[in-house]
């Protein structure tokens, strides 16, 4: 790495000079603008909208247009006078708690190295603000711009992260923010499931540019003289739910399936929304279940029946054997 900026942190009456460089840098791949027909790389240049003329970086100057085509132009010498132009001090404001300082202020991010003989206070510097749990709120002229920024520590090293002003962060002024949207509890617990069911621990290593490895294979074979190899199409983006908890609950049985997990009528542990629906169903089936006594009773009645048809058997019986004695007396009157 190359040190973009050499300087010191101030802190306190102790002074401790550092050399910055750039902690993170984009991997975008970069084109030129050629000619189609002969590859040739197309040139611009600079020219007055006055005169015409091809102006050299020697005759540039920066000028500020305050509107009715009027511009007030700064020479070097004007930002020669600035007080910040040439500082180069890290003056530590204060000291705040982390979680203070909204993620949206952060812009840039920048390593910083004792030089010479700073090394011990750098490393004091370093520990008291991890065992602190604290970053340090700090002011740094880069690029002939006063900036606001934070020092802390990450893996053994001091990292610098300039900020935007408060001012350079824009309001969101949106119409639905004047709407009264209610969301209803069985929404609201079903997205709480789709949550829990795609939680996991952030790893930045399990994450890639895919385009940007699809776009250097195309770069490669055209290097090469090959064909490319198309990459396999992911699956589209679903078009806006008309359902808001059908897609709620067809989001979490996918998002089941892709961590391995059974869904959620298999023996799944089950959501909110279920064990309410399982709940419900259980209430409605319950008066069923009170009527089976009675069942019960007519159960025990028919054996009475029973007995009482077993009595009535004798009675016939007794019938028959009254039968012969009638045949007797027809004898007798013969």
């Amino acid at each position: 790495m190359r040190a973009i900026w050499k300087g010191a942190v101030s802190f306190g009456l102790v002074s401790i000079g550092v050399k910055v460089y750039s902690a993170t840098e984009e991997k975008d791949i970069r084109f030129h603008q050629v000619h189609r027909e002969d590859g040739g790389r197309i040139r611009y240049k600079r020219t007055c909208s006055v005169c015409g003329e091809e102006v050299t970086y020697d005759d540039i100057a920066k000028g500020y247009d305050i509107g009715g085509g009027e511009m007030v132009i700064l020479t070097d010498e004007d930002f020669a006078d600035l007080p910040l132009s040439t500082s180069h001090a890290i003056d530590v404001l204060e000291f705040v708690p982390a979680e203070q300082v909204d993620p949206i202020l952060y812009n840039k991010a920048y390593f910083l190295e004792p030089e010479g003989s700073a090394t011990k206070p750098y490393v004091l510097l370093r520990d008291a603000l991890s065992d602190s749990e604290r970053v340090a709120i700090v002011k740094v002229a880069l690029r002939q711009r006063e900036q606001l920024a934070t020092l802390r520590v990450r893996e053994g090293v001091l990292l610098l992260n300039t900020m935007l002003w408060p001012d350079e962060i824009r309001q969101p002024d949106f119409g639905f923010l004047d709407e009264d949207l209610k969301v209803r509890p069985p929404e609201l617990a079903m997205a709480s499931s789709l949550i829990d069911s795609m939680a996991g621990e952030f790893e930045p290593d399990a994450f890639t540019d895919d385009y940007r490895a699809a776009l250097q294979e195309v770069i490669d074979a055209k290097v090469e003289g090959r064909e490319v190899v198309q990459p396999e199409e992911e699956e589209a983006a679903p078009a806006a739910a008309v359902d808001l908890m059908a897609a709620l609950k067809a989001s979490v049985e996918r998002a089941r399936a892709a961590r391995g997990e059974a869904p959620s009528g298999g023996g799944a542990e089950p959501t909110p929304i279920s064990s309410a629906r399982s709940a419900k169903k259980a209430a409605k089936k319950a008066p069923a279940k009170k009527a089976e006594p009675a069942k019960k009773t007519a159960a025990k009645k028919t054996p009475a029946k029973k007995a009482a048809a077993k009595k009535a058997e004798p009675a016939k019986k007794t019938a028959a054997k009254k039968a012969p004695a009638k045949k007797t007396a027809a004898k007798k009157s013969a």
